[in-house]
């Protein structure tokens, strides 16, 4: 999971924190965001993951659209969808935060290509 954050420490001590003290809240919040995931309709994998993107870009929460950007990936995605599902964030949401997920695919895509030819 480090691979998905600059940040990791931080992110990991705050969820350990989470898991510590309140597990079985992390639990069920962790069964209902599989149960919507995989039962919440007829959606194919990668379209599931590249709503996520958009809607990560959307709320601009970067930890969450870098994890998103990731899965989407692993899932199949191309990064040309993957970078079209952040495009399409624009009309509704805002050019401002289309540019923030713009930007934060890049740095996803560049370190991924930075792995690769280690």
């Amino acid at each position: 999971m480090d691979d998905y954050f600059d940040n990791y420490d931080v992110i990991e001590k705050n969820l350990k924190y989470l898991t510590d003290n309140h597990k079985e809240i992390y639990d069920a919040y962790e069964k209902f965001g599989k149960m919507v995931h995989e039962k919440g309709g007829p959606l194919d994998e990668k379209t599931r993951w590249l709503i996520k993107v958009s809607l990560s870009t959307q709320c601009q929460n970067e930890f969450s659209l870098r994890t998103h950007i990731l899965k989407a990936l692993h899932n199949g995605c191309s990064k040309e969808e993957i970078e079209h599902a952040i495009l399409l964030v624009a009309p509704t949401c805002g050019f401002p935060k289309m540019m923030k997920g713009l930007l934060i695919f890049r740095q996803v895509i560049d370190s991924q290509i930075n792995k690769q030819s280690k």
